[in-house]
């Protein structure tokens, strides 16, 4: 069984309501039911997986609390990344190193014959793993006192608004707010649930508009050249920032509400100015994982500069393959390891990039749409569905030669026909409602415009709320898939 949107938001208002009417010693059972509930929803059985996972580590943090050496620790520690990553492995990477494997095999004529299992991959697996690890090693380090009460461990391991989907929450920011008395506040609420809005306008408006172009294009691209795979290109870019920070701002926001503060997962990432600004914005709760647990571990800035470039490479490809088993996404960690190791040679080397230009906005600007398309660049790799299909949009994205019947098409007056899964209408609106989140986005970066908002009269206020809720209803591209695409990792 699943959610539909009417469940879920009645399946919400109910939590709300007891979230709220309960007293405070009962709210992390009400918490925890819903989130196993709400999970369940997607496949009941691999909740055992998620019970499983918080039991081991439960265990291996309460008996890593009781040794003071830090030495003995370690086994324990040990238990918890061996078990957690032994399932993410089984579920979401034995497939694809073992057809790998039997490709090698029978290059070399070596017979190999395991065979792979078809298993449906537990939904939001990676998000909770790492956020279990996190416990651990942060339990093992001594920075985290291990959660003696078991029910609210598991609410953290487990907690619905962001399971499936992160942000992916650290155990000492989050497990604090579980003891927290869970008095109602007006504010609040009323900013989450704003919140939400925004998120559910960036994904149902702009993301699965978006979708429709997006995956014409790039499950068929054999069929064209030039502009559409350009377009289809800067559109996934827009797709899955809108896809995924939209969840990220629902999550977020659902959690507000219920008086629990998340983490903040996306900072305008696209007004980057350079690659490493671009990974401080972007997907912040999983950059600051790999750099706290693996890239500080090996040395971070430490070691020599060999070595640093090394490591580099090492925690973006480890970051490629996080987002999924195949090897079009370790290719995508390798070109933004590469675009890492050469902005830090580029630094080292005391290079200015525009260096020429005396106008410091406009060498920010330049600075930003090259950080743009370089990422866009990138997302060719994460979209395409295999490694040849990346290698035709590359080799035939600058051809132009057939190019022009599209354009021709689209810039015809009168015409509604589908163009390459949206109507002209629908590719004119996309367009502007992408303006409209750029505008917004830079505005955002100079002034807060959700205190702007709020200083207004309550009629402008609940104008502003009936515009948002009219563009999600008539702007809003409802199809019967709506599932986000970081669902899957």
């Amino acid at each position: 069984m699943s959610f539909n949107s009417i469940e879920f938001f009645v399946f919400f208002a109910l939590v709300v309501v007891g979230n709220y009417v309960l007293p405070q010693k009962y709210r992390w059972m009400l918490l925890l039911s819903a989130s196993y509930y709400f999970y369940m929803c997607w496949k009941a059985e691999y909740i055992l997986l998620i019970v499983f996972s918080t039991l081991i580590d439960y265990f291996c943090g309460l008996r890593m609390a009781n040794i003071k050496a830090k030495a003995k620790r370690k086994k324990y520690l040990i238990l918890s990344l061996c078990v957690n990553l032994g399932v993410l492995f089984a579920f979401k990477y034995f497939n694809l190193f073992n057809d790998s494997l039997r490709s090698a095999s029978n290059h070399f004529n070596i017979f190999y014959n395991v065979p792979s299992f078809n298993m449906l991959l537990p939904v939001g697996i990676s998000f909770y793993t790492f956020q279990t690890l996190s416990y651990s090693i942060e339990v093992y380090r001594g920075n985290q006192k291990a959660e003696k009460h078991l029910g609210i461990f598991a609410l953290y391991v487990s907690f619905f608004p962001q399971l499936v989907a992160g942000p992916i929450e650290r155990a000492g920011n989050l497990i604090k707010q579980f003891y927290r008395d869970n008095t109602f506040q007006y504010e609040r609420v009323k900013s989450g649930i704003l919140l939400m809005a925004w998120g559910i306008f960036k994904k149902i408006v702009i993301a699965d508009r978006l979708a429709a172009f997006v995956n014409q294009v790039y499950n068929n691209p054999t069929d064209y050249v030039g502009v559409p795979l350009i377009v289809a290109t800067y559109f996934f870019a827009f797709q899955i920032y809108c896809d995924f920070s939209g969840y990220s701002d629902i999550a977020i926001g659902t959690a507000r509400i219920l008086g629990i503060d998340l983490m903040r997962n996306f900072n305008q990432p696209y007004l980057s100015r350079s690659i490493p600004e671009f990974w401080k914005r972007w997907h912040i709760s999983l950059s600051t994982w790999f750099r706290d647990y693996l890239y500080i571990p090996l040395g971070g800035n430490r070691v020599v500069f060999g070595r640093l470039l090394l490591n580099l490479i090492l925690v973006f490809s480890i970051s490629g393959l996080w987002h999924g088993a195949n090897w079009t996404f370790v290719l995508w960690g390798l070109y933004h390891g590469a675009l890492m190791v050469i902005a830090v040679l580029v630094k080292k080397g005391g290079i200015k990039v525009f260096s020429f230009l005396k106008n410091n906005r406009l060498m920010d600007l330049i600075n930003m749409i090259l950080t743009f398309n370089l990422v866009c660049v990138g997302w060719v790799l994460f979209r395409a569905n295999s490694i040849s299909d990346a290698g035709y949009i590359y080799m035939h994205s600058l051809n132009f030669s057939g190019s022009k019947a599209f354009l021709s098409e689209l810039m015809l007056p009168g015409r509604c026909e589908i163009l390459l899964g949206l109507t002209k209408i629908e590719i004119i609106v996309a367009v502007l409602v992408l303006f409209v989140l750029q505008a917004v986005e830079m505005m955002n970066k100079k002034y807060s415009l959700v205190k702007i908002y709020y200083r207004n009269p309550m009629v402008c206020r609940w104008l502003g709320y009936g515009v948002i809720s009219l563009s999600i209803l008539f702007l809003g591209y409802f199809s019967s898939n709506l599932d986000f695409i970081y669902f899957k990792f």
